[in-house]
C-alpha cells in the first residue's frame, strides 16, 4: 500500500503529517542537546567535587596518605573523576551522532518536502488553469448556442412578415447563420478544451499526484527510520561506557575492600612512635620533716600561716610531657629536634635516599669511563677530553655523598643508641611494663642485680621500684632456653657501647632469636656467645 494510490485525495493530510514528523525529529534533536548539557554539568560536577577533596599537598609530603583508609578515599575519587570522563564521552557521543548529524539531516529533508510539495502544487495549479479554461469555453459555446438560437428566431419571424422588406430578411438570415457557425466553432473548441482536461485530470490524479506522494512516502519512511536509529544511539551511547563505568565502581568495591583496619593502627606507630622512656614514679615528698622539705610541681606544701599553698609549675625539676605544650623548635639536619624513634626513621631515609645517589653517580661514572675508552679507541666518534668535565663533576659528587652517608651513618648510629638506651631505662623502672618483649638482654644482668639489691637495702621506702627486669628474664634463660627462629646475617658493623646491645661484624652469621617488635631493633646471638639487640635495618633476615 501506497500514498498515491490510497490517499490519492488527501494533499493537505499529507502536508499535516510530513510536517508533524520534521517537527517530531527537531523536538528530538532539542531533546537530546538538553540531555548533553545535564551530562556535562553533571560531569562538571563531579569532577569539581573530586578536586575539592584531593589533597592539597603532594602524597610523598602527606603522612595520612601511608593510612589504607586516606588511600581508599584517594582511589575512590579517581574512580569517581573517571566516571566523571565517562559522563562527557557520552554527552560527546551525543552531540555528535545525535545534535549535529539529525540536526543537519532534518535540514535536508526539509529540503525535499518544500521541492515535492511545490512540485504538487505546480500540478495543482496547472489543472486548475485547465478547468478554468474548459469553463471559459463552455460558457463561450453556450452563450453562442443561445445567440444562434435567437438569430434564427429573428430571421424566421421576419420572413413571415409581410411587411419586412427583402433586405431586412436577408440580413437576418445572414446574421442567423453567422451565429449558428459561431456556435459551432464554440462547440468544437468546448470539446477539444474538455478532451484535453480530462486527459490532464487523468494524468494528475493516475501519475503525476501519485509519483509525488510516493515520493513523500519515501522520505518520510527514511526521515523516521532515521529518527528510530537516532533513539537507539541514545542507549547505544550508555551501552558503551558501561564497561568502563563498571571497572569503576569495581575499583570503589577494591579501594572499600583495601582498607585495613590493623595496618592503619602499626602506620600510626611508624609514624608517630617517639622513642622516649616513660616517666618514672614521682618520689613522695614529706613535709613534715623542714629539712627534707623539696619543692614539687605535684604536692602541696603548708607555709607558716597553716594555708595549703600549690607549687606552681615554675619549679618543676622534670618535664612531665603528656600534661605540658609542646614547644616549637627548629629543625636541623640531623633531626635531632625530633624524638628518637623519628629521628632515627628520618635519618634512615635520608641515608638511603643519598646511598641511592652515591649509586647513581658510581653508574654514571662507570659510564662515562666506558664511553671515554670507546672516544680512545675510536677517535672519529668523539673527543676523549670532552668527558673530563663530566668525569670531574662526577667524581666531586662521588666524594661529596660518601661523606654525607658517612655523617648520617654516624647519626644514624647515635640515634639507635639513643632509642635502645631509653628502652632500657624504661624497662630498669618497671619490674613489669604494660608489653615486655618476650625475652631481654642479658648483659650485665648479674651486676644489676647487686647493684639494685645493694639500692634496695638503703632506701627500704622504695623497694623494688629501681630493680632491673633483666634479672626475672635471665632466670627464664636458664629455665628454658630459646631456640632461634632465624638466622640473619650482618650487612654493616655495629658496636653495641649502649646496655642490652651486642656487637656484630659486617658478614657476621647470627642466630635469630626474636623479630623486630616495631621499635626498629631486632634480638640476635652470636655464635661464640652472647645474646642482644642490633639494629634492625643492619641485617638480611632469614626466618625457619
Amino acid at each position: 500500500m501506497d500514498w498515491g494510490t490510497e490517499l490519492w485525495d488527501q494533499f493537505e493530510v499529507l502536508e499535516r503529517h510530513t510536517q508533524w514528523g520534521l517537527d517530531l525529529l527537531d523536538k528530538y534533536v532539542k531533546f537530546v542537546k538538553e540531555r548533553t548539557e545535564v551530562e556535562q554539568a553533571y560531569a562538571k560536577q563531579l569532577r569539581s567535587l573530586v578536586k575539592k577533596y584531593l589533597p592539597k599537598r603532594p602524597a610523598k609530603d602527606d603522612p595520612d596518605s601511608k593510612f589504607s583508609q586516606q588511600q581508599a578515599f584517594l582511589q575512590i575519587l579517581q574512580e569517581v573523576n573517571d566516571f566523571a570522563g565517562q559522563r562527557e564521552l557520552v554527552a560527546e557521543n551525543l552531540s555528535v551522532r545525535v545534535c549535529l548529524e539529525l540536526a543537519k539531516y532534518s535540514q535536508e529533508m526539509k529540503q525535499e518536502r518544500k521541492l515535492h510539495f511545490q512540485e504538487g502544487r505546480r500540478a495543482q495549479q496547472q489543472l486548475e488553469n485547465g478547468f478554468k479554461q474548459l469553463e471559459n469555453s463552455k460558457r463561450k459555446f453556450e452563450r453562442d448556442c443561445r445567440e444562434a438560437e435567437k438569430a434564427a428566431q429573428t430571421a424566421e419571424r421576419l420572413d413571415q412578415d409581410i411587411n419586412a422588406t427583402k433586405a431586412d430578411v436577408e440580413k437576418a438570415k445572414q446574421q442567423a447563420h453567422l451565429r449558428s457557425h459561431m456556435a459551432e466553432e464554440s462547440k468544437n473548441e468546448y470539446a477539444a478544451q474538455l478532451q484535453r482536461f480530462n486527459r490532464d485530470q487523468a494524468h494528475f490524479y493516475f501519475s503525476q499526484m501519485p509519483q509525488i506522494f510516493d515520493k513523500l512516502q519515501d522520505m518520510d519512511e527514511r526521515r523516521a527510520s532515521r529518527l528510530g536509529a537516532g533513539y537507539g544511539f541514545l542507549s547505544e551511547a550508555e551501552l558503551q561506557v558501561v564497561p568502563i563505568i563498571a571497572k569503576c565502581l569495581e575499583g570503589m568495591k577494591v579501594a572499600s575492600d583495601a582498607v585495613n583496619a590493623k595496618n592503619d593502627s602499626q602506620v600510626l606507630i611508624e609514624l608517630h612512635k617517639s622513642g622516649f622512656a616513660r616517666p618514672s614514679d614521682l618520689e613522695f615528698e614529706d613535709f613534715s620533716q623542714p629539712m627534707n622539705r623539696a619543692p614539687s610541681d605535684s604536692s602541696l606544701g603548708t607555709p607558716s600561716d597553716g594555708r595549703p599553698e600549690l607549687r606552681g609549675p615554675s619549679r618543676s625539676r622534670a618535664k612531665r610531657w603528656p600534661f605540658g605544650k609542646k614547644n616549637k623548635t627548629v629543625a636541623t639536619e640531623d633531626f635531632s629536634h625530633l624524638p628518637p624513634e623519628q629521628q632515627r626513621k628520618r635519618l634512615q631515609q635520608q641515608l638511603e635516599e643519598r646511598n641511592r645517589e652515591l649509586q647513581k653517580e658510581v653508574d654514571q661514572r662507570e659510564a662515562l669511563k666506558k664511553m671515554k675508552d670507546v672516544y680512545e679507541k675510536t677517535p672519529q666518534m668523539g673527543d676523549p677530553a670532552s668527558l673530563e668535565p663530566q668525569i670531574t663533576e662526577t667524581l666531586s659528587n662521588i666524594e661529596r655523598l660518601k661523606l654525607e652517608v658517612q655523617k648520617y651513618e654516624a647519626w644514624l648510629a647515635e640515634a639507635e643508641s639513643r632509642v635502645l638506651s631509653n628502652r632500657g631505662d624504661s624497662l630498669s623502672r618497671h619490674t613489669r611494663p604494660p608489653d615486655p618483649p618476650a625475652s631481654a638482654p642479658p648483659d650485665d644482668g648479674h651486676n644489676s642485680s647487686q647493684d639494685n639489691k645493694e639500692s634496695s637495702e638503703g632506701h627500704p621506702s622504695e623497694e623494688g621500684q629501681d630493680t632491673p627486669i633483666y634479672t626475672e628474664f635471665d632466670e627464664d634463660f636458664e629455665e628454658e632456653p630459646t631456640s632461634p627462629i632465624g638466622h640473619c646475617v650482618a650487612i654493616y658493623h655495629f658496636e653495641g657501647s649502649s646496655e642490652g646491645t651486642i656487637s656484630m661484624a659486617e658478614g657476621e652469621d647470627l642466630s635469630l632469636m626474636e623479630e623486630d617488635k616495631g621499635d626498629g631493633w631486632t634480638r640476635v646471638r652470636r655464635k661464640h656467645g652472647g645474646e642482644g639487640y642490633v639494629p634492625t635495618s643492619y641485617l638480611r633476615v632469614t626466618l625457619n
